[in-house]
């Protein structure tokens, strides 16, 4: 075998290795294999030509160029703290928290250039403009609310941009020195304002329930007074009924008792005593006791 065999033998070896390697390097630019995490923008000639998304993928080789390989996972801005000023003139500094995802890489690649510092800076306006809106009070009350109305606003901005935002959260809301001591000014001044408050209902319960107790007692005492009067009343009128059905006898029976009730009270007095009876009081007794037996 001459050399020429030889080098013809080798020179066709060659441009076979060169075919298969060919063969391989297209079937390898053809061919994209996309993680479940990202898609990757194909460009044509330097124009966008089609988005592919994870899984196998074919595309022309040399023609079509994945220039672009997008995660689509959720992303978390750095956190970032903003002075805002409230309606009611407070300057407050808001620590703020954003997540968002990219949707549609297509918009987010040709549309704009430093995604996380666009999303920084249009949540700083929001949260500025949204802050103004509100009192102080009212920015650390209703801050769910607020941080719905930042999420919207902020959703609406990067619309274009093919993101989508999935959470924005206030961390925290800052005071300077000076609101702070106004602030603790005020809540010991409330704080004292409702103990005065207190202490003054306490006092006001208190005398009504005193006045209600000596209502209640004289009720008591004029519900007794009635009950006594009532007595008496009844007494007299069933002396009156003996009077008017028995005369003149009745009437001396209950002057002579009264005589008698009057002078047992006068002897069962304390201490020595001299009881002086009038020259008639043994008639009276006399006249009692018969007019009590019945005797005449």
């Amino acid at each position: 075998m001459n050399e020429d065999m030889i080098l013809d033998l080798l020179s066709g070896n060659l441009l076979y290795l060169l075919g298969a390697a060919f063969l391989i390097l297209v079937v390898l630019k053809g061919i994209r294999i996309v993680p479940q995490s990202e898609k990757y923008v194909v460009e044509r000639f330097g124009r966008l030509h089609s988005v592919l998304g994870p899984g196998i993928n074919f595309i022309v080789p040399f023609l079509d160029v994945a220039r672009h390989k997008i995660s689509i996972l959720e992303r978390q801005l750095p956190n970032a703290t903003q002075d805002a000023i409230t309606k009611d003139n407070v300057l407050v500094q808001i620590d703020t928290s954003v997540f968002y995802r990219i949707l549609e890489p297509e918009k987010t690649v040709y549309r704009i250039r430093d995604v996380d510092g666009a999303i920084s800076t249009t949540v700083a306006g929001i949260v500025r403009a949204e802050i103004g809106k509100m009192d102080l009070d009212e920015v650390q009350s209703n801050r769910a609310q607020l941080i719905g109305q930042i999420q919207n606003s902020v959703e609406s901005a990067v619309d274009d941009w093919g993101i989508e935002v999935t959470r924005a959260e206030i961390l925290d809301v800052n005071l300077d020195q000076a609101t702070r001591d106004a602030m603790l000014q005020q809540l010991n001044a409330e704080r004292a304002r409702r103990a005065q408050v207190t202490e003054a209902e306490g006092s006001k319960r208190a005398v009504e329930l005193n006045a209600e107790a000596e209502l209640y007692a004289a009720e008591q005492i004029a519900k007794a007074r009635r009950i006594q009067a009532d007595a008496e009343a009844y007494a007299t009128e069933v002396v009156a009924q003996a009077i008017k059905v028995n005369g003149i006898e009745a009437a001396q029976y209950q002057v002579a008792l009264k005589q008698v009730e009057a002078l047992s009270a006068l002897g069962a007095g304390e201490g020595n005593q001299t009881v002086v009876l009038p020259a008639n009081a043994l008639d009276a007794f006399g006249d009692a006791f018969k007019m009590l037996t019945g005797r005449k």
